[in-house]
């Protein structure tokens, strides 16, 4: 009896240790890392000389703001305020001196940048879980010096119920409309990293994509230094990964996976509390999959996915993540 009980267990752990053995390297490109990177870089120092104290514009928008104002941690420029609700103070300014506005990084409509997340859309009560998940230690992420993700814990410490619960309400009440454009290719704009994000170099240089995903800025300008909420991204994706994708993504590529459509709905715009894939940024998408997989986000959603994502290699991954991308909201 004793050696049947030893043979049941060890073959189970080993069907564990095997479902957990794909993707075990970090895909450093989907968490904003140059290649060969196993952690995020620390910030650069500031530039130095006299700040820039010039009023700064956007094409249509009749707003003015230095660049000081665009990126206060508590109060960010809202370049067009006509465009989205009345923003709750947690949304618009944060809460000195640990919370930073929300409308900062995840800008005031919601969309947010590949280093960050796309919060608008989701059903308040994925978004109030999710903040919860942050706050009890259930999600986190495979880098572990990933600086958003930590703020994300410290903020969600902090909030209090109410508060979280008005940015749910907020984000939740905008639909997700379109912000990334997909592109399959076999080069790319050599880039440059700034806070997570890809940022295409001045030169005009290009480098093979490989198995990749970059995203970088249709305006690069304007997204890095004047945060414009109208300007969306680029998605660099491999050859022929959308349509492989498309068969992980509607078949489960034959067992390997789950037909996503069963949870997330048949056009995959979110079901309830489960959220919507369909045109959100794919690095995001890629890190979620990662860190389920990798046991580091964790939580009541979280726990359903990880059968679906333990025997995903990074390939799949990636290829399920331009597929989802490519499709209209």
């Amino acid at each position: 009896m004793k050696t049947a009980v030893w043979g049941i267990t060890t073959v189970v752990a080993f069907a564990l240790t095997a479902a957990g053995s794909f993707a075990a390297e970090l895909p450093g490109w989907a968490y904003g890392l140059p290649p060969g990177a196993t952690s995020a870089p620390p910030a650069p120092p500031p530039a130095p000389g006299a700040p820039d104290t010039s009023q700064k514009h956007l094409q249509g928008s009749s707003q003015s703001f230095t660049l000081a104002q665009i990126r206060d941690s508590f109060g960010p420029a809202d370049w067009f305020p006509g465009d989205h609700p009345a923003m709750p103070d947690i949304v618009a300014h944060g809460k000195k001196p640990d919370v930073r506005a929300c409308a900062l990084c995840h800008y005031p409509n919601g969309k947010g940048r590949p280093e960050n997340a796309p919060v608008t859309g989701y059903a308040p009560s994925y978004f109030i879980q999710t903040m919860l998940d942050f706050r009890n230690g259930d999600r986190k992420s495979a880098d572990p010096k990933k600086a958003n993700t930590n703020a994300m814990i410290l903020f969600a410490k902090t909030m209090t119920d109410e508060e979280i619960k008005q940015a749910a309400d907020y984000f939740g009440a905008m639909k997700w409309t379109q912000w990334i454009r997909v592109v399959e290719t076999t080069s790319v704009p050599k880039t440059r990293i700034a806070i997570g994000m890809f940022l295409p170099l001045e030169s005009g240089e290009k480098e093979p994509l490989g198995r990749r995903i970059i995203e970088v800025p249709e305006n690069p300008e304007n997204t890095e230094m004047l945060r414009d909420p109208h300007s969306g991204f680029i998605a660099y994706v491999p050859v022929g990964s959308v349509k492989k994708g498309q068969a992980l993504v509607t078949a489960g590529g034959n067992g390997k996976t789950t037909q996503c459509a069963l949870c997330h709905g048949a056009d995959l715009k979110g079901m309830g509390p489960v959220p919507g894939l369909a045109g959100r940024s794919p690095s995001y998408l890629v890190r979620q999959m990662f860190d389920m997989q990798q046991g580091v986000r964790k939580g009541q959603w979280s726990e359903l996915m990880k059968p679906v994502v333990a025997k995903l290699t990074e390939e799949d991954m990636l290829e399920i993540a331009a597929y989802t991308a490519s499709l209209k909201p």
